[in-house]
């Protein structure tokens, strides 16, 4: 193992963890704003076929976003599999907790990453 290799698979996963982290909060405020529309919609006094191109559009936009959360999942696993073949390190960027695992200590949930998300944007 070279350092070289190492410090870019160590770019490549700080890049990794901030992609995930991103398609999630990003998921999750789509999914929050999908939510939302019927009540917005009946608070307005709407009719219930007004707005449905809206609808479509948030529902289509929650289903692609948790497919290119898939898509991320899918390079997570081939990066980490690539790193293991050329020997390189373990490289946690982020939360490490898998399948089956309890969070690790101090994992900042779901919900906090959609109030930085938030934040972010005031």
């Amino acid at each position: 193992m070279t350092i070289a290799r190492q410090t870019v698979g160590e770019r490549l996963a700080i890049r990794l963890h901030a992609a995930e982290t991103a398609i999630d909060a990003a998921l999750a405020e789509t999914a929050a704003l999908t939510a939302m529309m019927p009540t917005a919609r009946a608070e307005a006094y709407l009719s219930a076929v007004t707005g449905q191109r809206a609808f479509d559009g948030a529902a289509a936009s929650v289903s692609a976003l948790t497919q290119a959360r898939g898509h991320l999942v899918q390079t997570h696993n081939t990066l980490a599999a690539l790193g293991r073949r050329l020997g390189l390190e373990t490289i946690a960027a982020g939360p490490i907790d898998k399948p089956d695992q309890e969070p690790p200590f101090g994992a900042a949930p779901l919900s906090d990453l959609v109030a930085i998300s938030s934040q972010s944007r005031e």
